[in-house]
This record gives C-alpha cells, sequence and structure tokens, in this order.
C-alpha cells in the first residue's frame, strides 16, 4: 500500500507541477498559487462537511497550519529559481526535498533493508538526472542557487509535516482543508504586498476565464498527492514512502515530452530509467 500511494503522489505533483508551469507562462506565480489552492480549499470544505471532519480538530492541526505557511514560500522560491535558471540546475537540485522526510524518519529509528536502501539510491538518482541536470556551459546565479535550496527544504519540510497531521482519513481531510486555507491566507498577502509593490496580479487582458478549470485541476491534484502521501507515509516505512512519491521530476518531464513534444536529453531518459528500476527494488524491498 505504502508504495502504491506514494507512486500515485508522484504522478500527481509530475502533472500539477506541468500544469503550474504552463500556467505561470499566463499568469503570475503568486496569482497561480492563490486561485489553484483556492478551488482546493473549496473543495475541501464541502469534503469536511459532509464527513463531519471537525469532530477530528486536535493538536495535530498545527503541523497542517506550518505546512501551509511553508508550502507558498517553497513555491515561488522554485518558481524564482525557474525564472533565473538554468531550469536543468535548478529542478535537478530541487530533488534534495527528499533529504528532509528521509532524515527525521532515519531520526526516528527507521531502518532500511538492503534492497531498499539501494532502491533509494538508484531512485533519487534517477529522479536528479531525470531533471537533466546541466553541468558544464551554464551561467548559474548565486540567487537561483539559494532560491533553490529554500524551495527544497520548504518541499522537504512539507513532506514531513503533512505525514504527522492526521491518524485517520476524516482527520486527513480536515489537515488539508487547514493547510490549503493557510496556503491561501498566505499567499493573498504575498500577492496584495506584491500589487502594493506595482506588480501586476493578472494579464493586460484581464483574468483568463478560459484557465480556471487548468487552475482548479493543479490545486486538487496538489492537495490530493498531499494525502496519498500521507497514507502512504502512515501505512509503512517513510524511508520508501518519501523516495518513490519525489519521482514527480519524472512525471513532469514525461507529460512535457508527451504533451508539448518535448524531446528528451538522454540523460533524461537514462534517470527515467533508473528511477523505475529504484522503484522496482523499493517496492520488492
Amino acid at each position: 500500500m505504502t508504495a502504491l500511494f506514494a507512486l500515485v503522489t508522484s504522478v500527481l505533483w509530475g502533472l500539477a507541477d506541468f500544469g503550474g508551469g504552463l500556467l505561470t507562462r499566463r499568469l503570475p506565480a503568486l496569482t497561480v498559487v492563490v486561485v489553484s489552492q483556492s478551488a482546493a480549499a473549496s473543495v475541501l470544505g464541502a469534503v469536511v462537511v459532509a464527513t463531519g471532519a471537525w469532530s477530528e480538530a486536535g493538536p495535530r492541526l498545527w503541523f497542517a497550519f506550518a505546512a501551509g505557511l511553508i508550502g507558498p514560500i517553497a513555491l515561488l522560491s522554485f518558481y524564482k529559481a525557474l525564472a533565473l535558471g538554468p531550469m536543468g540546475v535548478v529542478s535537478p537540485l530541487a530533488t534534495l526535498s527528499v533529504a528532509v522526510p528521509v532524515g527525521v524518519a532515519l531520526a526516528l529509528g527507521e531502518r532500511p533493508g538492503l534492497l531498499q536502501a539501494a532502491g533509494i539510491a538508484v531512485a533519487v538518482a534517477g529522479v536528479v538526472l531525470a531533471g537533466g541536470p546541466q553541468l558544464r556551459g551554464a551561467p548559474v546565479q548565486q540567487r537561483a542557487i539559494l532560491l533553490t535550496l529554500v524551495a527544497a527544504l520548504g518541499f522537504g519540510t512539507v513532506f514531513a509535516l503533512v505525514a504527522e497531521a492526521s491518524t485517520t482519513v476524516t482527520g486527513l481531510f480536515l489537515a488539508l482543508l487547514v493547510q490549503r486555507v493557510t496556503n491561501v491566507a498566505a499567499g493573498g498577502a504575498a500577492l496584495y504586498a506584491a500589487v502594493r509593490r506595482g506588480a501586476p496580479a493578472l494579464p493586460r487582458d484581464g483574468f483568463p476565464w478560459r484557465s480556471l478549470p487548468a487552475l482548479a485541476f493543479v490545486g486538487l491534484a496538489d492537495v490530493a498527492a498531499n494525502g496519498t502521501y500521507a497514507i502512504a507515509a502512515q501505512h509503512g516505512p517513510v524511508t520508501v514512502a518519501a523516495v518513490l512519491a519525489s519521482l514527480y521530476p519524472v512525471v513532469t518531464a514525461l507529460a512535457a515530452r508527451g504533451l508539448l513534444s518535448e524531446r528528451l536529453r538522454a540523460v533524461q531518459a537514462a534517470g527515467a530509467g533508473l528511477a523505475l528500476l529504484g522503484t522496482v527494488l523499493l517496492a520488492t524491498g
């Protein structure tokens, strides 16, 4: 169950990142964050009311609140790093996020078996290569590296916090709602501050209403990924769940290949193969 839900997480996160990346070509990143997360919060609010999840309120919701504060910071840092580029450096470096939940799990006493340890190493190497690392001939600004490291730390921390935010399915709905409402509040405050400084919140021709379904999809895929990751982490080793969930860059690269006809570089194809091999080792270990 851990492997299955973690792999579903990687697919959902990969598609959400792909959709978010396309949308930020037409809309400011902060607007994408606020609108997409508002859509997710609306759906989660209805689910919480329908399931009576309010009864699950407790101290663990502070983990969800913290994840909601950190998530937008990580996402915006990542978008800004991608804008500074080159993407071939930023994308693979962001996969260091997996070190946070894996490190926490190891500190708490988890010890993967030999086969699983090999799978972790192979899968992480595959994810880095799937990002198309640009090791030579690429001028990299120090600010881009710093922002990417901030994003990786933030993403990894959200991984760890979401896994601790609930112990039941209904409690998970409530925790995800708290996280999303906090996302919207934090992102909305940042958007307001940006507008006050003169940054545009919308394109010159106004809000692209045709993009609303895509924005909703990004938000819902992201929140669903958080949910499936929490389930994966609760039902098995966090080290396995975190590594398999971190395969989302492979999904993003394959989506770009299938939907945008972007050609995979040889190093990316090799990375995808290694990631698949690592997945098999983890699942069988």
